[in-house]
């Protein structure tokens, strides 16, 4: 046998060796945190998911997004046939559009109830376009001059229109302004009419506005103790397969670095941390 020959067998186990142990922190780098989460909280959590990727490298942060009345009937399937969403893996965290359907979930004892954490609250805010050089600076100003016209979105089929109305009423502005409300399908065509010159002012969720900052102007926030802002929340799913890693993930979206990059996106601090 030659020298050459003689070499190849253990060089060839060195390698395969090799190879393992790289397969092996491949995989271990690649340990999944699975969160569900609502399309309307999508850029907060991909940037809450990226956040904790950075601190915590062995880490990747999967995020499947469901709405509603089907994520309900997915947790209730994982609940009653198993440990698996629709075949990719077990689901950490979940991350609605409300903390109403965690009130529900937890009802129904598919999340635990004391992993809960409230991440964000969704301010409302009067919005001018970026141009504009003189504004109001509130919506009670812009209430006093009957020059304003003030475009909300519809208060018979959206949240932002309901949420608007309330606090109009509430502050004892709706008879100022009722003549002047221009009304819009949502919150896309709240902006629409603003830009395109319909409205003088416009109230949409600071989400909303924080998507449109190269064109609009964020004026004042109006929702306060008479309309509570809405508060956005993630929870342990019951059959988590790793509460260690969930909680570390839970407790680092509280962390002053998180809530400044929420901050951007036009979230407010949710109830029990600091603004």
């Amino acid at each position: 046998m030659s020298s050459s020959s003689r070499c190849r067998g253990p060089v060839a186990l060195v390698v395969a060796v090799c190879c393992l142990v790289m397969w092996g922190a491949v995989a271990q780098a690649e340990e999944p945190l699975i969160i569900v989460a609502s399309p309307s909280v999508a850029a907060a959590v991909e940037a809450l998911s990226r956040d904790f990727e950075v601190t915590h490298p062995g880490v990747r942060v999967r995020i499947a997004y469901d709405t509603g009345l089907s994520l309900r009937q997915t947790i209730a399937t994982v609940e009653n046939r198993g440990r698996y969403f629709i075949g990719s893996g077990p689901i950490h965290l979940l991350a609605p559009g409300g903390d109403e359907l965690i009130d529900r979930l937890r009802h129904r004892q598919y999340v635990l109830a004391d992993a809960r954490v409230s991440y964000a609250s969704v301010p409302l805010v009067l919005v001018v376009p970026e141009s504009l050089v003189e504004a109001p600076p509130s919506l009670e100003a812009a209430a006093r001059d009957a020059r304003v016209r003030i475009a909300i979105a519809d208060p018979v089929l959206t949240e932002l229109g309901r949420t608007t109305i309330h606090v109009l009423d509430s502050n004892g502005l709706m008879q100022a302004v009722r003549e002047r409300l221009d009304i819009a399908a949502d919150g896309a065509g709240v902006l629409d009419h603003l830009l395109n010159g319909q409205a003088d002012v416009a109230v949409v969720f600071g989400p909303d506005a924080a998507r449109e900052r190269d064109r609009i102007r964020v004026v004042a926030v109006v929702s306060g103790d008479s309309s509570p802002a809405k508060v956005h929340s993630m929870v342990m799913e019951r059959s988590c397969p790793n509460r260690a890693l969930c909680a570390e993930f839970l407790a680092s979206i509280r962390r002053p670095a998180a809530q400044a990059l929420l901050r951007t996106l036009g979230y407010g601090v949710p109830p029990g941390v600091r603004d």
